[in-house]
């Protein structure tokens, strides 16, 4: 009989677990600053024709081919971008289990991003799909003749659907009822002081950059924002930009403080934040979740700040072509200044030499198969 056997580095759970991290982070940095440069092009040059709203599909057929061309640039630049969480997910399942855990990691990545679990439901897939394949490779005996069979055949199939079974009953229902509990729970808020409810929108729009929480806060806001309620929509935008700007301007500031990876991400991170995307700040945060606190913080001042100061942002558009049109637009700015402070200060005390580098990490070696005699 043969049997798989999964051959690597012996290190400890924490290093192990660090160096997967790296590893998605590292493979899914060409997707953010390519997604992030296009983008960062569609939106800008939209906004030298009066467009604040490319991404809308009504450009896909407008009088300007230029503008028709932009859309398709946006388009573009947001497919590039949705793969960041298969990628992510992948990789750190690809670090645990080599090969045969890329397609596992990846559509539990795909599924994580579908049933709206943010990166935090990425980075859950990634080591679910990662030790799942492992389990396999330790476990699954086959006959001689089989043998080729395991790492092309069963254990892709077997981890995917196992991988895919637990995230959508143990992590993706759960989250999606956190979601919808969520929701309700803004909405009830909605007669309290402004001031508190824009901390607790901008508060939640920091914490998972796209997951459960932040979606929950700005579907909220934007059911509101249908009603003429336009206090948590300006907490909203002015949250969704603070913690991709604040890490930016930090990994530039303050370089020689992150790994060489982030140096990079920050580069994408500004961008993105300045055209109103939050993700890119997901690498810092898949990094070192310790980050997490401090965009909390951050956003949660930003946001009270903007609407405790009169700020009111009308629309649903956080990117820096829509700060002009809200009223009170200098708090408005200043008050994204003072969050993003807050971010970028913050996070020197979560980056320093000891942050795990990007450069180098370890890999799990290929499983083999060791034939009883």
């Amino acid at each position: 009989m043969a049997k798989f056997q999964g051959g690597g580095v012996k290190s400890s759970t924490g290093t192990e677990v660090k160096n997967a991290i790296m590893t998605g982070v590292s493979y899914m940095l060409p997707f953010v600053i390519a997604g992030a440069v296009i983008m960062g092009i569609a939106r800008i040059g939209a906004s030298m024709y009066g467009i604040d709203n490319i991404w809308d599909a009504s450009h896909e057929q407008a009088a300007s081919l230029v503008v028709q061309m932009l859309h398709k640039f946006d388009g573009f630049g947001g497919l590039a971008l949705s793969l960041m969480l298969p990628i992510v997910a992948g990789y750190i399942s690809f670090a645990i289990a080599n090969k045969p855990g890329i397609a596992p990691g990846m559509v539990g990545g795909l599924l994580a991003s579908n049933l709206g679990t943010g990166f935090l439901g990425a980075l859950a897939a990634g080591f679910v799909a990662g030790y799942v394949v492992r389990l396999l490779t330790a476990k699954i005996k086959l006959p001689r003749s089989l043998a080729s069979a395991g790492p092309i055949f069963i254990l892709p199939v077997g981890g995917t659907l196992l991988t895919c079974i637990i995230m959508a009953f143990v992590i993706g229902t759960p989250l999606a009822a956190l979601n919808r509990g969520m929701e309700a729970w803004l909405l009830a808020m909605s007669g309290t002081n402004k001031i508190i409810l824009a901390a607790v929108v901008g508060g939640m729009v920091g914490f998972d950059l796209g997951g459960p929480v932040n979606k929950a806060a700005v579907t909220t806001a934007m059911a509101l924002l249908a009603s003429g309620i336009y206090d948590p929509n300006t907490a909203a935008q002015v949250a969704i930009i603070i913690p991709p700007i604040g890490l930016g301007v930090a990994t530039l500031i303050w370089k020689h403080r992150f790994p060489e990876s982030l140096q990079e991400a920050g580069k994408a991170s500004t961008l993105m934040g300045l055209i109103g995307v939050s993700e890119g700040a997901i690498p810092f945060a898949l990094a070192n979740p310790k980050i997490i606190i401090i965009n909390v913080v951050g956003t949660a001042t930003g946001a009270a700040m903007a609407v405790g100061l009169g700020a009111v942002n009308h629309a649903p558009i956080s990117g820096f072509y829509g700060w002009l049109a809200v009223d009170g637009w200098p708090v408005y700015i200043l008050s994204i200044a003072v969050g993003s402070a807050i971010v970028a200060m913050g996070s020197l005390l979560v980056f320093s030499q000891s942050t795990p580098s990007g450069n180098k990490v370890e890999k799990a070696a290929a499983p083999k198969f060791k034939v009883s005699r």
